[in-house]
């Protein structure tokens, strides 16, 4: 990589850093030619809040920002239930189920994992207020995987 390009990655990613702030997405990817950056932000849990820090680059062009705290041992996580994508709103371009400080009732649906051509809705668990959510939009889950935390 010429120190040009590394000039023009790394503006891109502050670009893209400044869109995850913008946008309250927990993390990008983008993908052209043999070029790769993938930007994420850190979510620590804790009891009573959350906090997110601004991206940490690594050595290479991918920018990974470490977990500090594992939100499955968090009580208020809601699991994945099953392997599939998960969708934060009902149909592209429509409103998310729920937004980070919303609040939710039990059996509300929270976002949509499809599995096998199949949309099936997650309800809330519990009621309650969203204090994280793990995933983004289109984003493949696994079994067991924290989609969210409900406080």
């Amino acid at each position: 990589m010429t120190s040009k390009n590394s000039t023009i990655d790394q503006e891109l990613i502050r670009q893209l850093a400044m869109l995850l702030t913008e946008t309250d997405l927990s993390e990008i990817e983008v993908e052209h030619a043999d070029l790769r950056i993938r930007v994420a932000r850190t979510i620590t849990v804790a009891p009573a809040a959350v906090q997110v820090s601004a991206p940490v680059p690594v050595a290479s062009a991918v920018v990974v920002a470490p977990v500090e705290a594992n939100p499955a041992n968090h009580p208020g996580v809601v699991p994945s239930p099953m392997v599939g994508t998960a969708y934060r709103s009902p149909e592209p371009g429509a409103k998310s189920f729920i937004e980070v400080g919303d609040t939710v009732r039990e059996g509300q649906t929270l976002l949509i994992v499809e599995a096998m051509k199949t949309m099936n809705q997650i309800p809330s668990p519990r009621s309650g207020t969203v204090k994280a959510i793990m995933v983004i939009d289109g984003q493949p889950v696994e079994y067991g995987e924290p989609l969210l935390i409900i406080e």
